[in-house]
């Protein structure tokens, strides 16, 4: 199993989260991503020699979720989760030292509350669903027909169920 280095940084003042937590959090997730085989043969890790992988969270508002997607994506609305998958989309795969950066998650907490509220869930919960939905967009998987989504809102159901949330 490689190394993983995560990094994030909180610029959203009304919710001060336990990163740390947060990041054990991600990292059992991405463990969990990488001893199932439907992920690991066909995620954009397949075939490549590696140490370590990292990746970073910056967790903001939907003000500059929304100032993201109209800047780098055309879409002109505020999105709770926001994915540069930098090695996944990357056309040269790119390993310094035996590392991959597999790019950034970006996760407007603002939203992350309100959904929580929608839902009857803790936030926490909601926060740790975007997490590993975010980790599996890192890894190349996108949900564009019903059953990628299917597979994908299932291997994320999975994995909370693996960390405990």
């Amino acid at each position: 199993m490689p190394d993983i280095f995560v990094v994030s940084e909180n610029i959203y003042d009304d919710w001060q989260i336990d990163e740390k937590f947060f990041i054990d959090i991600a990292k059992k997730i991405l463990r969990f991503y990488l001893n199932q085989s439907q992920v690991v043969d066909s995620c954009c890790l397949s075939g490549f020699d590696y140490k370590t992988i990292s990746f970073d969270f910056l967790f903001c508002d939907s003000v500059k979720t929304h100032e993201i997607n109209r800047e780098y994506r055309n879409k002109d609305y505020p999105a709770d989760i926001i994915t540069f998958a930098i090695f996944a989309d990357s056309e040269e795969k790119f390993i310094f030292d035996g590392e991959i950066n597999l790019g950034e998650v970006m996760i407007a907490l603002d939203k992350v509350i309100e959904e929580a509220d929608k839902k009857g869930v803790a936030k926490e919960h909601e926060l740790a669903f975007l997490i590993s939905h975010g980790i599996l967009h890192l890894l190349g998987f996108d949900h564009q027909t019903e059953e990628d989504y299917n597979f994908v809102i299932d291997l994320q159901n999975k994995a909370l169920e693996y960390v405990k949330i």
